[in-house]
C-alpha cells in the first residue's frame, strides 16, 4: 500500500482536519460525512487549500466524491513525488479500477506530471474493465513517452491484451521482451492460454520457459492444472504431471492438491488415492475432491466412508455427497443426508437445493417433494429460475402434473428450459395435446426452442401415434431453428414410427442418419418388433443390439421371450446357459410406493414386507373383485416354461400388483394411488391397474420405464397406445 505525501509537501493541517494528520494509508476510518466536514471547513479557510491533498488521498475509498473533490484541487507546485502513480495504484487495486481510467482523463486535463509508474496500474484497470480502446491509448501515450522498455509497463501490456480477448498481440508484446520474469510467464500461460483454452499452447510455452532458463514454480503449474480440471481437459493435465515428474519439480501441497483434484475429477482414481495417502495434511478441500471423485466413478461406498471419516466438512463436501446419492440409484439416501445437513445447522446454497430436487425427482415421493417445495419457500430460495425449472422437472417426475403448472404458473420470469420442462413433463405425462399447444404458446411468446425442446414434442407424438405433426416437427427444427439433429432426435423419429407400424420406415432413418445407431436406437426397434409381432425383423435388432452391447439383458431376454413364443425351448434354454455363463441376469421388476413419509418397495413375489400375510390377502380379494368385473390374467406376458396354474400365479405377484395392494389396506379411500416401477409395465398390470381404478373408485398413478399412466374410471391416459 503507498504513503502519504511527506509532511514538507503540504502546509500543515488545521486542527479540525487533525484526523488526517496521522493517516499512515491512503485508506481512512473516516465515514463520508465526516470527510465532508472537513471538506468545507477547508473551503473556508484557502491559506490551507493545499491540505486539499491530504482530503483526496483520505477520500479515494468514495471514488466517485474524490473524484468530484479532484477536480478543485489545481496542480500542485512543486509537484509531490509520485502523486499521481499513487493514486491510481491505490484505485486501480480497488472494487471500482474504472475510477482509475476516469481519474487520469483528469489528471491529463490538469496537465498533472505523468510517470512510468503511472502506466502498470492503468494498464491493470483496463485489464480489470476489459477496456480495449482505453488500453490502446495507454499503450500508444507509453510508447510516445518511451516507456515501453520498461519490464514492468510491458508485463501490464501482455495483461492487458490478454484481459481483452487479444491473445496474438499479447503474444507479439511478449516475444518483443527483452526481459521476462516469472511474472510475464504466468500472465502468459495463464492469463491468455489457459483462461482462452488453449492447452497446446500453454505446453509448448512450458517447454520455452524451461529453455530459456526461467524455472516453472509450483504456483504456476497449480495454476494450469486447475484450468484443465475446471475445463475437463485431463489430457493435458496428464502431460503436464509428466512434465513435473521429467524436471523434477518439486510438488509442494498446492501442486500435490491440484494434481489430486484433476485425476480426481477425471476419475482416474487409483492415481487420485496414491497421492491422498501421501498429502501430510489431508485437509476439507482435498478429502472433497476425493469424494466428488468416487461419486462419479460410481463408487458411493468409498465416498461415504470417507464423508463419515471427515470431522470438519463445509458446504461443498455436504452438497457433494447430496449430488452423489441424487445422481445414483439411491435418491434416497440424498435426502437422509440433506436431513442430517440440516440437523447439524449447515445453510445450503442453490447448488445443493438443485441436488435434493433432483434427489425427490428421481425417488417419485410427493410427500417429500412437498416438504423439499417449502423448506425452498420458506428459505428464500422460492424465486430462483433454475429452482422453478427443477421444481416443475420435479413434480412431473413424482405423477403431479398439477403441481408442476402451478410452479410454472407462479413464475414471473420463464426461459427457454421453463417451457421445455413442461412440454417434456406433458408428453411423459401422455398429454400429446397440451404438450404441442405449450410448444405453439411458446413460439408465439418469442421464446426460441432448443434441441432438447423438439425431444419433448418428438416424444410426445411417438407416444400418441402421431406422425405427420412429428415429422412436421422434425423438419421444422432443422429448417426453422437451424438445429442439427442429435441421436435423440433420430431416435424419437425411430420410436413414431415402429410404435405406428411403419417398421421400413423406421429401419431406413437407422440406415440413413449421419451417425452410427447405438444400443438405444436398436432397442427401441426392438420394441416396436415385439409390440407388433414382428419376431423376424426383432430378432434382427436385437443381434445388432448385442454386437455393441454383448453383456445387454434386454436383448437376450428379448431373444429368449421370441423364441419361448415360438415354443423354441432348445434356443431358449442356450440364451439361458449362455446369461448364466456371462452372468448376464434379467432386471428384476421392482416398484415403489410412498406412505407417511416412507418408500416402501416391492419386488416381483415379494414376501419381505412385515404386512406381507395382510398384502397378500388383499391381493386375493382384490383379484376376486376384477374378475367379478371381467378381469382375466394375461397369462401370455409369461414367457416361462410354466404350466397355466404357474403362469396365472406368476403373473398376479407382480411388483405393481402387490404395491397397490399394500395402498388399499393403508390409507384413506378417496387418495391417488402412487406407484413407480423400474421396468416397463406388462399387459396384464395395465389391464388390472386400469379395471382397479374403476372398480375401487381410485386414480393410480404409474410412472414405469417411459412414461406415466394415470387410470381413472377404467381408462388409461395412454389410450392404450404404449
Amino acid at each position: 500500500m503507498a504513503h502519504p505525501l511527506p509532511s514538507t509537501a503540504l502546509h500543515p493541517l488545521p486542527a479540525a482536519a487533525a484526523p488526517l494528520r496521522h493517516q499512515a494509508n491512503f485508506t481512512t476510518a473516516l465515514s463520508l460525512p465526516h470527510l465532508k466536514q472537513i471538506h468545507a471547513y477547508l473551503l473556508k479557510t484557502p491559506h490551507h487549500q493545499q491540505n486539499l491533498l491530504h482530503l483526496l488521498l483520505s477520500s479515494l475509498s468514495f471514488p466517485a466524491y474524490a473524484l468530484s473533490l479532484f477536480s478543485f484541487i489545481p496542480t500542485p507546485r512543486p509537484h509531490p513525488p509520485h502523486l499521481a502513480s499513487k493514486i491510481l495504484k491505490y484505485l486501480s487495486i480497488s472494487k471500482t479500477p474504472d475510477y482509475t481510467l476516469v481519474f487520469f482523463q483528469t489528471m491529463q486535463n490538469k496537465a498533472f506530471p505523468i510517470d512510468r509508474f503511472c502506466f502498470p496500474p492503468l494498464l491493470r484497470a483496463a485489464s480489470k474493465s476489459v477496456a480495449l480502446s482505453e488500453g490502446k491509448v495507454i499503450h500508444g501515450l507509453a510508447e510516445k513517452l518511451g516507456y515501453l522498455a520498461d519490464p514492468f509497463v510491458e508485463t501490464a501490456l501482455v495483461g492487458m491484451y490478454a484481459a481483452c480477448g487479444l491473445i496474438s498481440d499479447a503474444r507479439l508484446l511478449f516475444d518483443k521482451m527483452s526481459q521476462r520474469d516469472l511474472v510475464t510467464w504466468t500472465i502468459m500461460i495463464d492469463g491468455c492460454y489457459c483462461q482462452s483454452h488453449l492447452f497446446d499452447n500453454v505446453l509448448a510455452l512450458l517447454e520455452e520457459m524451461k529453455s530459456s532458463n526461467t524455472e516453472p514454480d509450483g504456483r504456476i503449474l497449480t495454476t494450469i492444472l486447475s484450468a484443465c480440471s475446471r475445463v475437463g481437459n485431463f489430457d493435458i493435465g496428464k502431460l503436464v504431471h509428466v512434465f513435473i515428474s521429467e524436471n523434477n519439480i518439486t510438488i509442494d501441497s498446492h501442486l500435490q492438491s491440484a494434481l489430486l483434484n484433476m485425476y480426481a475429477r477425471s476419475g482416474s482414481m487409483d492415481v487420485a488415492e496414491s497421492l491422498y495417502d501421501k498429502l501430510n495434511t489431508k485437509n476439507v478441500v482435498n478429502s472433497t475432491a476425493m469424494i466428488c471423485g468416487y461419486s462419479k466413478s460410481g463408487n458411493l461406498k468409498a465416498a461415504r466412508s470417507l464423508f463419515d471419516k471427515m470431522v470438519d466438512k463445509d458446504l461443498i463436501c455436504w452438497s457433494a455427497m447430496i449430488s452423489g446419492y441424487a445422481d445414483s440409484d439411491n435418491p434416497q439416501e440424498a435426502l437422509k443426508i440433506f436431513q442430517q445437513m440440516q440437523r447439524d445447522v449447515i445453510k445450503p446454497d442453490q447448488v445443493t437445493m438443485l441436488s435434493v430436487i433432483s434427489a425427490c425427482a428421481r425417488l417419485g415421493g410427493l410427500d417429500q417433494a412437498k416438504k423439499v417445495h417449502l423448506f425452498l419457500d420458506e428459505n428464500g430460495f422460492g424465486k430462483a429460475l433454475p429452482i422453478n425449472n427443477a421444481l416443475i422437472d420435479m413434480y412431473a417426475k413424482c405423477g403431479c402434473l398439477e403441481e408442476a403448472k402451478q410452479v410454472f404458473d407462479r413464475m414471473n420470469r420463464k426461459n427457454t428450459i421453463s417451457w421445455t420442462s413442461m412440454v417434456s413433463a406433458f408428453a411423459t405425462h401422455g398429454d400429446v395435446d397440451s404438450a404441442l399447444e405449450y410448444f405453439k404458446f411458446m413460439k408465439s411468446e418469442n421464446v426460441e426452442p432448443n434441441w432438447v425442446t423438439f425431444v419433448g414434442v418428438l416424444y410426445a407424438c411417438s407416444h400418441a401415434g402421431l406422425v405427420e405433426e412429428g415429422k412436421r416437427a422434425f423438419d421444422s427444427m432443422v429448417s426453422d431453428y437451424g438445429i442439427t439433429p442429435k441421436l435423440e432426435h433420430y431416435g424419437c423419429m425411430i420410436d413414431l414410427y415402429g410404435r405406428a407400424n411403419y417398421l421400413k420406415d423406421a429401419l431406413e432413418i437407422v440406415e440413413n442418419m449421419p451417425m452410427a445407431p447405438n444400443v438405444v436406437i436398436w432397442g427401441s426397434l426392438m420394441a416396436a418388433c415385439r409390440i407388433h409381432g414382428d419376431f423376424e425383423f426383432g430378432e434382427f435388432a436385437a443381434k445388432r443390439l448385442l454386437d455393441l452391447d454383448p453383456d445387454h439383458d434386454g436383448a437376450h431376454v428379448f431373444l429368449s421371450n421370441i423364441y419361448a413364443k415360438e415354443r423354441r425351448w432348445e434356443n431358449v434354454k442356450e440364451i439361458r446357459r449362455h446369461m448364466k455363463r456371462k452372468g448376464i441376469s434379467k432386471e428384476r421388476g421392482c416398484s415403489m410406493i410412498e406412505m407417511g413419509g416412507e418408500i416402501h418397495e416391492f419386488l416381483s413375489a415379494d414376501k419381505s414386507h412385515k404386512r406381507t400375510d395382510e398384502i397378500y390377502a388383499k391381493l386375493d380379494e382384490v383379484v376376486d373383485e376384477l374378475e367379478k368385473a371381467g378381469y382375466s390374467p394375461n397369462t401370455s406376458v409369461v414367457l416361462v416354461d410354466l404350466d397355466e396354474e404357474g403362469k396365472r400365479e406368476a403373473v398376479l405377484r407382480h411388483s405393481e400388483k402387490l404395491a397397490l395392494c399394500f395402498r388399499l389396506i393403508s390409507d384413506e379411500k378417496q387418495s391417488c394411488v402412487r406407484i413407480i416401477k423400474n421396468l416397463r409395465i406388462c399387459e396384464d398390470c395395465h389391464d388390472f391397474m386400469k379395471l382397479a381404478s374403476k372398480v375401487f373408485d381410485r386414480e393410480i398413478v404409474i410412472r414405469d420405464r417411459t412414461r406415466f399412466h394415470h387410470c381413472k374410471d377404467g381408462v388409461c391416459s395412454c389410450k392404450d397406445y404404449w
